[in-house]
C-alpha cells in the first residue's frame, strides 16, 4: 500500500477517505463557496496539496452526477495532476465552466480522481498490415 502526504488549505471540507469495496476513486470538495452565472469560468479550489509517489499521477474528472447538480463542465475535461506538482502551496483546483447559473457550496462533491501509474515507456513500429480483427467502423458499435 503506498502513504500519499496530503495537505488540506481548510477545516470545512470532508477529509479524503478510500471506500473500500464502492470505487476506486475518491470525492473532491469544493473548499469555497462559488456563484456562476452562465458562461463564466473559474478555478474552484478543492482545498488540498498531495505529494504523489515518484511516478504517478492523479487524474481528475467529474463525478457523474457534477453537470445535473451544478451545471458545471471541467474545462480540460480530464486533469491530469503529476508528481512534480506538490509543493507547500500546490492546491488543486478544479476548472469549471458554468452552462447555467449555479451556485457550489463549501464541501459540495464537485470531482473525483484516482492514483495512476506514468505509462511504461512506448516504442512505436511502423506496419504496413495490423493483424487484428478489423470491426470496420467506428468505436465499439461499428457503425459509420
Amino acid at each position: 500500500m503506498e502513504t500519499i502526504q496530503i495537505k488540506y488549505f481548510t477545516d470545512r471540507i470532508d477529509r479524503l477517505a478510500y471506500i473500500d469495496g464502492k470505487s476506486d476513486w475518491i470525492d473532491l470538495r469544493a473548499a469555497a463557496d462559488v456563484t456562476l452565472k452562465a458562461g463564466e469560468f473559474q478555478l474552484i479550489p478543492l482545498g488540498v496539496a498531495m505529494k504523489l509517489p515518484e511516478g504517478y499521477e492523479a487524474h481528475v474528472v467529474p463525478r457523474s452526477s457534477t453537470f445535473k447538480n451544478f451545471g458545471i463542465i471541467q474545462t480540460n475535461h480530464f486533469g491530469i495532476i503529476d508528481e512534480s506538482y506538490c509543493g507547500d502551496g500546490d492546491q488543486w483546483y478544479f476548472p469549471a465552466l458554468a452552462v447555467r447559473d449555479t451556485q457550489i457550496h463549501v464541501n459540495d462533491r464537485i470531482c473525483q480522481f484516482r492514483i495512476m501509474k506514468h505509462q511504461p515507456r512506448l516504442c512505436f513500429e511502423e506496419t504496413a498490415y495490423l493483424d487484428g480483427e478489423d470491426r470496420g467502423g467506428f468505436g465499439s458499435t461499428g457503425v459509420r
